[in-house]
């Protein structure tokens, strides 16, 4: 399925709001910072940039909830430097 740029970016944000609130209970947050046609670049904030499981919350969280809203994105990169 193949999604205009706004249509992309409104469900990936939708996907950042539904993994927001576990972030927010941990002191951490995410922001959007770029979408390309395959891939999403993300910002972890707060507690989240020193957390030890930082890498397995962007994977199985934040990628899978990604995905979910929008199939033809590949990978998330954190921009701090995390690759997925």
């Amino acid at each position: 399925m193949y999604m205009s740029t706004e249509e992309l970016k409104i469900n990936i944000e939708k996907a950042l709001e539904e993994i927001r609130p576990f972030l927010e209970a941990d002191g951490g947050n995410i922001s959007l910072v770029e979408i390309t046609p395959d891939s999403v670049s993300v910002q972890l904030e707060g507690a989240c940039l020193g957390c030890s499981v930082n890498q397995l919350t962007l994977k199985n969280g934040v990628e899978a909830t990604i995905k979910k809203y929008a199939p033809q994105i590949k990978r998330v990169i954190e921009v701090n430097g995390i690759d997925f």
